[in-house]
């Protein structure tokens, strides 16, 4: 099987290999794709095993990176997802190289990534990438690492900024940060939202609109970051069952 790299040409017609299927009409894998063609003329490079599956890494410039880091000169992979049929056949192992390779090509001084202490929904491995040799480069609460792998002993360390290290903000309620980085929030935060509003909670979402947003955004993961009265409380993308659990969880009636 081949890799193939979305370009401006070809993302219309690309299967975009995120567990929402690219069914037409679509919000989320087409506000997906949106955010996708405005990124690419940055510099994000998305590269895909070609099959309709989830096998591939996106990556971009860091200093285009959505996330509140300083890494100037390395490289930020965004999403990295090899699941189903395709584990455990090297797949992960050679889209890694892929982008090692096109990053050290391009000068960069390494790769960074977000990940956490233990696995978690919607982000990297850290016990993978730590087998690759990716070491933690910053830590911020709850469980957030910032990893890196260096191509010289030289390189700078990456770090978070200091204002996103707490899990904290000013608001009181549910508060949701997202952005159309991943196709699940277009459709999953409106749905949050009205159950919510239905419980008679208080509830804002903050759509972050913009790179310039994205890296004052108080959690390390904007792709999908949920608050309660000024707490930070989860990264997972919730449907209205799994708040319920939650909820449970929490005690909140």
């Amino acid at each position: 099987m081949e890799f193939k790299r979305l370009t401006l040409d070809n993302l219309d017609s690309e299967h975009i290999c995120c567990a929402i299927t690219d069914k037409k009409g679509e919000s989320g894998v087409s506000s997906k794709k949106d955010w996708l063609r405005k990124r690419l003329s940055e510099g994000l490079v998305f590269d895909k095993l070609d099959v309709r599956g989830k096998v591939f890494i996106e990556y971009i410039p860091a200093e285009k990176a959505w996330c509140p880091i300083v890494a100037d000169n390395y490289m930020f992979i965004n999403c990295f997802w090899v699941s189903g049929q395709y584990k455990g056949q090297g797949y992960a192992n050679l889209l890694l190289e892929r982008c090692i390779n096109d990053s050290k090509e391009k000068g960069k001084e390494g790769i960074v990534i977000l990940s956490t202490e233990k696995k978690m929904p919607f982000l990297s491995d850290p016990k993978y990438l730590k087998y690759k040799g990716f070491k933690i480069a910053d830590k911020a609460v709850p469980y957030y690492e910032l990893l890196y792998l260096p191509f010289s002993a030289q390189a700078n360390i990456p770090q978070f900024k200091e204002f996103v290290k707490n899990d904290l903000i000013d608001h009181k309620g549910w508060v949701i940060y997202y952005t159309n980085q991943c196709p699940h929030t277009e459709k999953y935060v409106p749905i949050l939202i009205n159950h919510l509003t239905s419980k008679g909670f208080a509830v804002q979402a903050i759509k972050l609109d913009t790179t310039e947003q994205g890296q004052k955004a108080p959690n390390p993961f904007t792709t999908y970051a949920l608050f309660y009265n000024g707490k930070f409380i989860t990264n997972e993308i919730l449907s209205e069952k799994s708040f319920d659990k939650l909820l449970i969880k929490m005690k909140i009636c």
